[in-house]
């Protein structure tokens, strides 16, 4: 046998082999699958079997609980059937006796409607007697009037007004001396009365009176502090008196310096100003400048907190900022020495006791007195009157009519609206007719001192002006870029000339203008 043979037989067995392991395998396959699922037809029925155990048990359960419960309705049906009827019972017993009380009470107004009846009756038979009785009543007084007219010979209304005639003869005096007994009581019972309400008014408040004065004294640590105030050659005290508007008065008392001028506002930036000085310690022009900037960042402030503070003392609320501030300036004006912020604090406090007393609204009361004279914070900077422009204010910031109108008639400008208005211009009088209240000479020398610097100021190329020592010297800053040196000569002749004529002052007043050119440049 050759090779080839040999492999030919080797391959032949090989597949043989193969063919009995396959045909094995799936012999033996086939059994396992038969015994599977033959135990799973066999779990089958045992699962129906079990399930319908399940049902019949669970019907069985749900049998029994059905009675259960049929039972329990029967026994509540039994229940509420006897609730109801013994319910049904009970109503029909209230029922009945609410029938009898019925009527019984029906029986009443029967008797009663009979009594009426008979009554009515009663009454129709005397009501046609009285009506019998009163036609011959009328038959008998047409007769006695007929007789009357024949026996005097005078008609029922010739008689009528013949007794009217002598009825008015005879009291026309009697009544016009009660009625002028009426109109006298009357009026002195009013007097009183206003005099009570005027005078428990001062009693409850009752302030003292500072008179206003136009100089102002700052301390100094020292007498050497005066010679560095006045600078070499008098170059320091120069332009304080420039810058602030003030005169600086240099005397013989120690450790002092007195500042004189009309204007509180201008007095208080010099005092702070200097003051400031002081404890820098470095007194020269540039630097005076410097600290009066300053002085004044101040009293804009404290003007604020002043007006901040009148309305909280007097109780005001609901104020304008504006307003507040005007308030706040006030603090620096006067009327004939009278301070006109306490001035108008005090007819605030006034005008709201009367009015407390006369029944009126106090807040509204109090709100006009305080803001009677509103109109002095802006006079000296707008043309008008303190009325005008004090009404002005007032619309602006939406003040009610009833304040505008108290602020126009406390004068007697217009007409007053309202019992405020008059309330206004009452406490007004009574604050400025105080003893000791207001000088008339301060007032007028302030006026021609403000006078004097209207007049300046009006020139063109007038920046600002100063009037100072007492009025009898006013400095006037120009304009550089407009006025130039030969105009100054000429400008000084034409204020001189104004003031002569518009002005009545003793002895005579130096015209001083100034002119002052600076260049700023900032080395970067």
């Amino acid at each position: 046998m050759s090779t080839i043979e040999k492999w030919f037989v080797g391959i032949a067995a090989l597949i043989v082999g193969l063919l009995i392991g396959v045909i094995t395998a799936v012999f033996y396959y086939r059994k396992g699958f038969s015994v599977r699922q033959k135990k799973l037809q066999e779990d089958i029925v045992k699962a129906d079997s079990e399930a319908e155990k399940l049902v019949g048990e669970a019907q069985k359960t749900a049998e029994g609980r059905k009675r259960e419960l049929l039972l329990q309705a029967k026994e509540e049906i039994t229940k509420a059937k006897v609730e109801l009827e013994r319910d049904l019972r009970e109503r029909k017993a209230e029922i009945a006796k609410e029938r009898h009380r019925l009527d019984q009470k029906e029986e009443t107004l029967d008797k009663k409607i009979e009594n009426l009846e008979l009554k009515e009756d009663a009454l129709d038979q005397r009501v046609s007697d009285v009506l019998a009785m009163e036609e011959n009543a009328r038959d008998l007084e047409k007769q006695k009037v007929l007789e009357l007219e024949r026996i005097s010979g005078l008609t029922v209304e010739d008689a009528r007004n013949l007794v009217l005639a002598q009825a008015r003869m005879e009291y026309s005096h009697d009544m016009a001396t009660l009625l002028k007994q009426m109109e006298d009581q009357t009026k002195e019972e009013a007097d009183r009365k206003a005099k009570d309400i005027i005078v428990n008014s001062i009693q409850r408040y009752a302030s003292d009176y500072v008179s206003e004065v136009t100089v102002s004294v700052v301390s100094l640590p020292n007498d050497e502090m005066k010679g560095r105030i006045i600078g070499r050659e008098g170059r320091n005290i120069r332009a304080i008196e420039t810058i602030t508007g003030v005169d600086l008065i240099i005397d013989d008392t120690p450790e002092a310096v007195i500042l004189s001028s009309f204007d509180p506002v201008r007095r208080e930036i010099a005092r702070l100003t200097i003051e400031k000085l002081i404890v820098d310690g470095r007194i020269h022009p540039a630097r005076i400048e410097e600290m009066a900037q300053k002085a004044k960042k101040e009293v804009a402030a404290t003007i604020k907190q002043e007006g901040e503070r009148a309305a909280f003392d007097t109780g005001i609320i609901g104020l304008h900022p504006e307003i507040v501030k005007y308030l706040g300036k006030l603090r620096y004006r006067t009327s004939y020495g009278q301070n006109v912020l306490q001035h108008s604090i005090e007819v605030c406090w006034i005008t709201g006791m009367m009015a407390s007393e006369l029944g009126l609204d106090v807040t509204v009361a109090k709100r006009a007195g305080l803001l009677h004279d509103i109109g002095k914070a802006a006079d000296f900077e707008m043309e008008g009157s303190h009325i005008e422009l004090g009404a002005d204010i007032a619309r602006r910031y939406k003040e009610s009519e009833d304040i505008i109108n108290a602020i126009m008639a406390h004068h007697g400008d217009v007409e007053p609206e309202t019992l405020i208005a008059v309330l206004v211009a009452a406490a007004d009088a009574i604050s400025a007719a105080r003893p000791g209240a207001r000088r008339e000479n301060l007032e007028t020398y302030i006026k021609r001192i403000q006078k004097l610097e209207e007049i300046a100021t009006s020139f063109e190329g007038v920046e600002k002006s100063y009037a100072i020592q007492a009025g009898r010297e006013i400095r006037v800053m120009v304009k550089p870029e407009i006025v130039s040196d030969p105009d100054m000569i000429l400008k000084a002749r034409d204020i001189c000339k104004r003031i002569e004529e518009e002005l009545d002052y003793p002895g005579q007043i130096k015209v001083n203008i100034i002119r002052e050119t600076r260049a700023t440049d900032f080395a970067k």
